[in-house]
């Protein structure tokens, strides 16, 4: 292969953190970004090289976009599937993953009947649009998530419910046609970034999730389960990976039960917050290798450089303000952490600010009683924490007169 100077030019929808995260990673290949997003200073603003303002369903801008790019790619799933088809046919551009794949996944009813169709393990589920309907399933199932089948992400649209007296309030919650999926009593939550090429399919080490409030807090590599349940994990991702079109990264998010088994709970058709720890703690970062991929480029290596805990910075205000930052000495003073800020110049209460990645090539990842010495997994999640409660937002001062 070859690459002309300048690079080619990759159009993505979306310019939030993870857009600026593509961004960063595209350039050290010699790869240009264009950014739609409504939001003028949004995340990936400064690193792109354009940014066009406008909505993600927005015709005219879309066109503006598809017009001045190579190829195409989303980093968000409220990207339309119409438009990005559109584009495919309109200006001969390539888009990655297949408007299809985004069109099947956005709808969690049709993502959930499609991989049980290809026999991938997942909870039992039921769709449910009244309260009749949430009151059968509750009798099925004893206890369900009720999760909206569009629109929902960090906790928003999904709504445990265990008493059928909370049918309708739940119901109401959700906002609209909705899956009610069994409440799985896991044992750990587990994540896999796994990346399809043109002809081949590569996995990250799965990563353990801690979630506080349906969103996500740490990732921590290697996950703390059984080699066997890592393994079963990548080949179930692997599984996933073949009932979808198109090219990129995909963040699949896994059950592990009590058994050892591993149920899928949703897949994001785009690099993923549980992925970030790639970016120092692997040799090469799921943002890389989204570019590679949506591009047709080989694949790098997934292979983990070290044991990693990615924490992620939300917003610690009860209202929304200005945001500045400090307590961040902890942080830039540990030679294994690296601080990622996102630019977000609003906090709002428990909105992801930016992250921080411990990364430690001398923990040990054996049972501590083999070496009573070594540093273990759990010294990396505890400095990793220390240094996360060592953050806060502070008012900004009033500006002079």
């Amino acid at each position: 292969m070859s690459v002309t100077v300048p690079g080619p030019t990759l159009g993505v929808v979306g310019g939030g953190q993870l857009g600026r995260m593509l961004a960063e990673a595209a350039a050290p290949l010699g790869v240009e970004v264009i950014v739609l997003d409504p939001t003028p200073d949004c995340p990936a603003a400064p690193v792109a090289r354009d940014h066009i303002i406008g909505e993600f369903d927005d015709p005219d801008a879309v066109s503006d976009l598809a017009a001045r790019v190579d190829a195409m790619t989303f980093e968000i799933e409220l990207a339309d599937a119409d438009l990005l088809s559109d584009a495919i046919s309109t200006f001969d551009v390539t888009v990655n993953p297949a408007p299809s794949t985004l069109a099947m996944i956005e709808d969690k009813l049709i993502q959930k009947r499609t991989l049980d169709d290809a026999g991938i393990p997942v909870p039992s589920f039921r769709p449910v649009d009244t309260v009749s309907e949430l009151t059968t399933a509750l009798d099925i199932f004893d206890a369900v998530m009720l999760k909206a089948r569009t629109g929902g992400y960090d906790g928003r649209g999904n709504v445990p419910v265990t008493d059928p007296a909370n049918a309708a309030d739940a119901l109401e919650a959700v906002g609209g046609s909705a899956m009610a999926e069994r409440l799985i009593d896991f044992t750990r939550e587990l994540s896999v970034i796994a990346v399809k090429g043109d002809e081949t399919v590569r996995t990250f080490p799965p990563g353990e999730n801690i979630h506080d409030e349906e969103i996500l807090r740490e990732t921590i590599v290697p996950a703390r389960t059984s080699e066997e349940v890592r393994n079963r994990a990548n080949a179930v991702a692997r599984d996933v990976l073949e009932t979808l079109d198109g090219r990129g990264v995909f963040g699949i998010e896994l059950f592990e039960t009590e058994a050892g088994d591993i149920l899928v709970n949703e897949i994001a058709p785009r690099p993923h917050n549980s992925g970030h720890w790639t970016i120092e703690g692997a040799h090469s970062s799921q943002f890389e290798q989204h570019i590679r991929a949506v591009l047709g480029w080989p694949l790098g290596s997934t292979a983990r450089r070290s044991p990693t805990v990615m924490t992620n910075i939300l917003g610690t205000v009860d209202n929304s303000r200005p945001a500045a930052l400090t307590g961040i000495e902890p942080a830039l003073t540990d030679e294994h952490i690296s601080l990622h800020w996102y630019g977000k110049d609003e906090v709002r209460p428990l909105r992801k600010m930016g992250h921080l990645t411990l990364s430690d090539d001398t923990i040990s990842i054996t049972d501590p009683s083999t070496n009573p010495d070594s540093l273990t997994i759990q010294s990396l999640i505890e400095r990793a924490r220390q240094c996360r409660e060592a953050v806060a937002f502070i008012q900004t001062p009033p500006e002079s007169s």
